[in-house]
């Protein structure tokens, strides 16, 4: 969401922790803190989840506010009037229009608004307040064999909760990929071995970008039979640290220390010769500050005041938006290199969807199938296909029927 200074009205107020760890609240405008708000989002204390939902709750609450409506008298139907006028669609009048000017929510957007707002009025209810939503809203449902392969223990589950508000009915999301040869484009026109590494190493690893300006130099095992025992190829450990000073995190939060300086656990990755190669180049190439960078962190900051110090995952994100619009390739973002990533282990395993799962670090088999399992409409198997059916010869002609 883009940043502004709002005056007048609720707002969403990080708070910087003494271990520099942040956490998010939601206050008034004279700048005491929304109780019920804080009380919900403290549930979430120490995960991005906090900070999202800080986001969608703000609006919601001003929402409130404009509707003069008070916790204890909010009903179900208003909770869908409210989605509705935020971009579910929903048939009911919807009263006088909200977010003026902005875009609706899509439809990942409108499943995060609604198990957040499920979430804070069932939190609502379990301090007394609005028992009567809370129970409309604590329903369930009984499982689909995609949850049961997906749950853990999925085959003894008889129940699973539902919710009201998110958007149903089945969907099929479509990623944004590279177009065909963004690598070599992009690596014709940055300017600095740290930035070869970026775009190699998103490229080859599948890495989301605060998973990669996240890493440290201990992280990285780059050759064979490694000391932390767990992988014998050169790999690098995904570890989830949100004390990094440039604030970039790793999304998964598996388990992981540090036992006699070698890095355990985490997230493992493995690298390509190309991300091995890019990462000596850019350590021996006199770009990497050598003992005086004192963090211990991957990727820094190469020109200005604060050259040496830890590259924020902003800075990435616009490095490479101003690398692809000198490519011809327009806007890039760092996401659509994992897309294409998955894609193309997926197509390079015939569709082992737990190989392409482990590949790029996917929660579940499950959600690889529905983000990237779908036939490329330009694969010959299925353009063979196609025109078998419809009787048609590789020249397009019509194949001859006896009589």
């Amino acid at each position: 969401m883009a940043r502004r200074v709002v005056v007048g009205d609720l707002r969403v107020q990080q708070i910087e922790r003494k271990d520099g760890r942040r956490s998010w609240t939601i206050v008034w405008p004279e700048g005491s803190i929304h109780m019920e708000a804080d009380r919900f989002l403290r549930l979430h204390e120490g995960s991005g989840t906090q900070k999202t939902y800080a986001y969608y709750l703000v609006d919601h609450l001003r929402w409130l506010e404009r509707e003069c409506l008070a916790f204890d008298k909010v009903v179900l139907r208003d909770l869908e009037r409210y989605m509705g006028i935020v971009g579910a669609e929903v048939l009911m009048p919807l009263g006088e229009p909200w977010r003026i000017g902005k875009r609706p929510y899509g439809r990942s957007a409108l499943s995060t608004a609604a198990a957040c707002l499920k979430g804070f009025y069932l939190h609502q209810s379990s301090l007394g307040v609005n028992g009567e939503l809370g129970k409309k809203l604590d329903t369930s449902r009984l499982p689909t064999r995609a949850d049961r392969r997906r749950a853990f223990l999925g085959h003894v589950k008889n129940t699973l909760p539902t919710n009201l508000l998110a958007p149903t009915g089945p969907h099929r999301r479509h990623p944004k990929m590279l177009p065909d040869g963004a690598r070599e484009r992009l690596l014709a026109v940055v300017n600095s071995a740290r930035d070869r590494l970026l775009v190699t190493w998103l490229a080859d690893g599948g890495l989301r970008i605060g998973e990669l300006c996240g890493l440290h130099l201990v992280d990285l095992h780059l050759r064979e039979n490694a000391a932390c025992g767990e992988c014998r190829t050169p790999h690098v450990h995904v570890c989830h640290r949100p004390g990094n000073p440039n604030r970039a995190e790793a999304k998964t939060k598996h388990p992981w220390r540090i036992e006699h300086g070698t890095v355990t656990g985490g997230l493992i990755k493995r690298v390509s010769p190309a991300m091995v190669h890019t990462y000596f180049e850019y350590l021996t190439g006199g770009e990497y500050p050598r003992g005086t960078a004192g963090h211990g962190m991957l990727l820094v900051q190469l020109h200005g005041a604060g050259a040496g110090q830890p590259w924020a995952p902003v800075g990435a994100r616009r490095m490479l938006g101003r690398a692809g619009k000198r490519a011809g390739l327009g806007l890039v973002k760092p996401h659509a290199f994992r897309h294409t990533f998955t894609s193309a282990v997926l197509d390079a395993s015939d569709g082992n969807l737990l190989i392409a799962r482990d590949a790029g670090g996917w929660a579940s088999a499950t959600m690889v199938d529905e983000v990237y399992g779908h036939v490329d409409v330009h694969d010959p198997a299925f353009d063979a296909a196609l025109r078998a059916v419809w009787g048609e010869t590789k020249c397009g002609s019509p194949r001859s029927v006896e009589s």
